[in-house]
């Protein structure tokens, strides 16, 4: 399932993740840890793959369509268990 979002909404949620948070979903998914970043809006396909983000210019950084959520889905999942442990 896809999912439609601005960049800079996307950005947002990768500076809100706990350090160590990128390795732990790189780790879970079985990718490499530039994979995940370049997932999060990073450029460096010599050591990570694009994974199926794309970026259309646009207000707010942009348009970003996420055609595989699970890595965003992870992110979330780490922010909830975040929220949970301070609570």
């Amino acid at each position: 399932m896809s999912k439609t979002i601005s960049f800079n909404e996307l950005r947002r949620l990768k500076d809100s993740l706990p350090d160590g948070a990128t390795h732990r979903i790189a780790d879970e998914l079985n990718l490499t840890v530039q994979t995940v970043r370049n997932y999060f809006g990073g450029v460096n396909y010599q050591f990570g793959k694009n994974i199926g983000m794309h970026i259309e210019p646009g207000p707010d950084g942009g348009i970003v369509v996420l055609d595989d959520t699970t890595i965003y889905d992870k992110a979330i999942k780490i922010l909830e268990e975040q929220a949970a442990e301070k609570a």
